[in-house]
């Protein structure tokens, strides 16, 4: 339908944190759903999480039209390849990116990419990257994590981090569960083992294993190694907004002997996403730290309802120029995506 001269402007939408998997893939990882978690949180019935996680066709497609969502970046779904062996982290990634290609040249105006990375040999991974990126045209990558339980800030990753910088691509931090030495230490207690699993995980642990994982990042020196590079992190900033003021207060540079102070590489190296996180008070806290500028639209898509963020994003108590920013503005300049 044609919109009449008063009629709102249509917003554009962009989602970054949206994932797919392919059977041979969840054979290699082993990355089974359980029956009882299959449907998404919000729908008693239809299509599973498998279900949609298979699907870069009709289904996504028109889910993604009833929600409003015009374009989904996509990534390899959890674990990822971090936790495998070298030769099979490699074969596996360049399986997926290449099928992940073949989707996204089928549907360019709806879906992007980030590659998966074989992290657990670093040249090959970034060997991979620029692969993807100067052959597909592949907008950064998603790393899940640790890589068996060896961080970023590791020098051994920084071929993937100066890779990442040379190409103006960001790198996608994701949530993984973290090692099994600090689950053991750290969550496991005086309650069931599935509390132990959900603190160690979705309740409480991805979130701060990423948060963690960003501040090891900084304290390393990485940005000033490589000012250009862009970090990704999602679920409104996996606890670090919060924490912020504290965190710049307590580490000092007289102390870090960065260039700049810590709250400023969180400013000014880093993006923040909505991922399923469609809480009000973390949002506005987010946009206090950082600015509007930093944060990006997502779903965590079919983890999350993409309706349930849309109406989310609708709702923002933000300007319309600011609601555009975050709808697709801030993704379109970090990623360099066209439009049209």
């Amino acid at each position: 339908m044609k919109m009449g001269k008063n009629s709102p402007k249509k917003l554009r939408t962009i989602t970054l944190e949206e994932h797919y998997t392919t059977p041979a893939f969840m054979v290699a990882s082993k990355h089974y759903v359980k029956e009882q978690e299959i449907n998404v949180a919000d729908q008693d019935s239809g299509p599973t999480i498998v279900d949609r996680l298979c699907d870069l066709g009709d289904l996504r497609i028109a889910e993604m039209d009833a929600a409003g969502i015009d374009m989904q970046v996509l990534s390899l779904t959890s674990p990822g390849v971090q936790q495998m062996e070298a030769a099979e982290a490699v074969a596996i990634a360049r399986e997926q990116n290449d099928y992940l290609a073949e989707r996204v040249k089928y549907y360019p105006d709806r879906f992007a990419a980030f590659a998966a990375l074989p992290t657990p040999t670093p040249d090959q991974a970034a060997k991979e990257l620029e692969r993807t990126v100067s052959q597909y045209g592949f907008k950064g990558a998603v790393i899940m994590g640790h890589t068996q339980g060896r961080y970023l800030d590791d020098r051994l990753f920084w071929p993937i981090l100066e890779s990442a910088a040379a190409l103006r691509v960001p790198v996608y931090i994701h949530p993984t569960p973290p090692p099994q030495k600090v689950i053991e230490a750290s969550y496991a207690g005086n309650y069931a083992p599935i509390v132990t699993v959900l603190l160690s995980t979705r309740a409480w642990g991805w979130h701060i294993e990423t948060g963690t994982h960003s501040l090891r990042l900084v304290a390393s020196g990485v940005f000033d190694r490589y000012p250009d590079l862009q970090i990704l992190i999602g679920h409104l900033g996996e606890a670090i907004p919060f924490m912020l003021s504290r965190i710049d207060q307590r580490l000092p540079r007289d102390q870090t002997h960065l260039e700049r102070s810590t709250g400023a590489y969180f400013r000014e190296n880093f993006s923040y996403t909505f991922s399923g996180f469609n809480y009000l008070p973390a949002f506005l806290d987010l946009l206090l730290q950082v600015g509007v500028e930093r944060i990006l639209f997502s779903a965590d898509y079919p983890y999350s309802s993409m309706q349930s963020a849309r109406n989310f994003l609708d709702q923002l108590p933000v300007s319309p120029a600011d609601r555009e920013r975050i709808a697709h503005g801030n993704a379109e300049r970090l990623l360099r995506i066209q439009t049209k």
